[in-house]
């Protein structure tokens, strides 16, 4: 496959599973995947720049997944105000049964755009989300943030690089990560982003932004 653009292939998990416990199976290898190879540490870091550790802000995290990237903020910001909203049901429900009470997370099922709550959201992040939308869906998705976040916004996601791509599905193997990871994480590679993709993207949604690379292979966007 060439990465010269970025693929349109679907991923396998969004279109053949149907099961809940074969799903809440992937979003735990997909938080395994995670922690392996360090995807919130820019995310917790961009956090650490705009807001103190005892601060009760409010955060939402769009597309939530497994919830694992809340649960790693709770233990940075004790005070935090953490939602997280996903259109599957199944992943608030896998999110929700993997957080313990204590954590005071909620999830939503529903969709980010349309939800209304009942004071506006200090900060959004996403991780690993964009990469699923289409081009003119993250132009509407980054004007949408810039205009709502109160204090700002933070997108985490892959950058589209022959390293990874092929390096993947050898790690993923070697783990013994779930079939729909296996195959799906080098689809979400070829699905990722370069920095001048960013840049051009940011360009059309009128959005003033910085676009950073972190190890490994992540391409993260964030106002500034």
């Amino acid at each position: 496959m060439s990465l010269k653009t970025r693929s349109t292939q679907e991923e396998a998990m969004d279109t053949q599973c149907v099961d809940y416990d074969d799903y809440a199976r992937c979003l735990r290898d997909l938080s395994r995947v995670n922690a392996v190879t360090g995807t919130h540490r820019p995310t917790l870091a961009w956090l650490a720049r705009h807001a103190a550790p005892e601060e009760a802000f409010s955060l939402l995290d769009i597309a939530c997944g497994h919830g694992d990237c809340l649960r790693a903020i709770r233990k940075r910001f004790p005070n935090a105000r953490l939602t997280g909203i996903d259109l599957n049901p199944w992943a608030t429900r896998a999110a929700t049964a993997a957080t313990p009470a204590e954590a005071r997370i909620t999830f939503i099922n529903g969709d980010a755009f349309a939800y209304q709550p009942d004071a506006p959201i200090d900060v959004f992040i996403s991780s690993q989300f964009a990469h699923h939308l289409s081009d003119d869906a993250v132009v509407r998705f980054l004007a949408w943030q810039s205009a709502h976040a109160v204090r700002g916004w933070f997108v985490s996601d892959l950058h589209r690089h022959w390293f990874p791509y092929f390096g993947f599905p050898l790690l993923a193997r070697v783990m013994g990560w779930h079939r729909f990871v296996r195959t799906d994480g080098q689809i979400s590679i070829a699905r990722g982003f370069v920095s001048r993709e960013w840049h051009a993207l940011l360009l059309q949604a009128g959005v003033k932004a910085d676009v950073r690379w972190h190890v490994p292979f992540r391409l993260c966007v964030g106002s500034p």
